[in-house]
């Protein structure tokens, strides 16, 4: 599963974007600096995330949308389109 596929699983279940998941995570206190696991509980908590969706939002919320190009455009299974992360909405993705 690529990275953006994580982001996009996870607007499916909330049903907010990944987005409007790092602004409430803002709002909370969370950003740069906060350490995974009190972002983990708080999605587990009010959003019944598990870890690999969790790690996702992790990674936005605390370093926002660039992501390695390791994988970008590699063909393989964890490949993305980009190394930027689409953060608002899985229906107006323009790599998708």
């Amino acid at each position: 599963m690529s990275f953006q596929a994580y982001l996009d699983a996870v607007e499916k279940k909330t049903g907010l974007t990944p987005r409007q998941l790092v602004d409430l995570a803002q709002e909370r206190g969370f950003g740069p600096g906060t350490k995974a696991t009190p972002i983990l509980e708080w999605l587990k908590a009010d959003y019944d995330l598990g870890r690999g969706h969790g790690m996702a939002l992790v990674h936005v919320i605390t370093k926002g949308p660039q992501i390695s190009d390791t994988h970008v455009g590699s063909g393989g299974t964890h490949s993305d389109a980009s190394d930027t992360l689409w953060l608002d909405g899985a229906a107006t993705n323009p790599n998708g």
